[in-house]
Order: structure tokens, then sequence, then C-alpha cells
């Protein structure tokens, strides 16, 4: 999936991922103007909330996400939350209307 922010017809940031059950697992982030990967975040999060997703992987803790509300959890907590996602379908609708 990817999530972009336009700006006067042009691409100026995003993000993309793969989604697992309800679970998402964020790729890669990208901005040409500043703070646009963030109002794409913002709406990722906003789309997986109301699609009932468990969680956003970040994958990489970095002080950028974690001033954005990441937090790092254990592995073991992880897998858990992990195996209760991929057995829950999520109610998602679709990206491009969101």
């Amino acid at each position: 999936h990817s999530v972009e922010t336009w700006l006067e017809g042009r691409l100026v940031g995003g993000l993309y991922g793969v989604s697992l059950g309800s679970a998402f697992f964020g790729e890669s982030m990208f901005h040409l103007v500043n703070d646009a990967s963030k109002v794409a975040l913002f709406h990722l999060v906003e789309r997986t909330r109301e699609w009932g997703f468990h969680f956003i992987d970040a994958q990489v803790t970095t002080g950028h996400m974690l001033r954005l509300g990441a937090r790092e959890i254990p592995r073991k907590q992880f897998l858990l939350h992990l195996q209760d996602a991929l057995g829950n379908p999520t109610r998602q609708g679709s990206w491009r209307d969101a």
C-alpha cells in the first residue's frame, strides 16, 4: 500500500508498506517538502484505526518515529500481537477513497 501527499499536483511525500491481517508493516517514508511524510503517516494512522488494524510496525526504532509516538515493545510481546493480528481480518475500505 502507498499513502501519498500531494501539493499543487506534485507528489511531495508519502510512505509505503504491506498489510497482513490487521497489521501494517511500514517499509519506507520520503518527503520533498517538510512534513509531507508526517501528513501521510497521520492519514495512515487514521485509516488503520477506522479499519480495525491492531498495529503499525515501523520495523526500526528511530528518534524520528519515537517523536511521532512510536514505542518499542519486547519481541515476545510483538509476536503475541502479530499472532492476534494475523488471525483477524480488517474492515478495510478502499485506500484510494480515504
